[in-house]
């Protein structure tokens, strides 16, 4: 895959569902990811971290995936908060728990603005739970606006130190 070309999805979550614990639901949505038009071409293991910003709530699990799919930037952020919904997402504060987190971390080397979406996402640079799993699958990939690597991004970001991959 041309890294220069990827999708980049950042899945999480730290409260348990009708699926079963956090990570029994990542791997039942990410099942589901090929029939909503994103199939994955790469994944990383699933990370475990503490909850942010509150470290007293549950422990997240997270992971990234790089998916092909013809779906445009805006067509993909819907497709994820439709699986988002189907999983019983419901959108409260930020950085509330939750069950299922679907993140559009880039779409190729698309940049933009809107209302709607912003794209490369803008916070994903500063987490190591997501730039972490991204360096595990895609080290080499750049980011559309400052052009550090996955790798580099990894070892500067700030939020989410402590997370780790999952040892099975």
């Amino acid at each position: 895959m041309n890294l220069d070309e990827a999708v980049i999805v950042a899945l999480g979550g730290n409260l348990a569902s009708n699926f079963g614990s956090p990570q029994d639901l990542l791997d039942v949505a990410l099942s589901r990811f090929a029939q909503a038009g994103l199939p994955v071409v790469h994944r990383s293991s699933w990370w475990r971290s503490a909850a942010w910003p509150d470290p007293t709530a549950n422990e997240y699990r997270n992971g990234v995936v790089l998916v092909e799919t013809q779906q445009g930037p805006e067509e993909t952020i819907r497709t994820l908060f439709g699986l988002e919904a189907a999983f019983g997402r419901r959108r409260g504060a930020p950085n509330a728990p939750r069950t299922l987190d679907l993140d559009l971390i880039a779409h190729g080397r698309s940049v933009i603005t809107t209302a709607d979406l912003i794209l490369p996402h803008p916070r994903a640079a500063e987490r190591f739970f997501v730039m972490g799993p991204l360096a595990e699958i895609a080290p080499l990939w750049r980011h559309p606006q400052n052009g550090r690597t996955a790798r580099d991004l990894a070892k500067a970001a700030t939020i989410g130190r402590d997370s780790s991959p999952v040892l099975v």
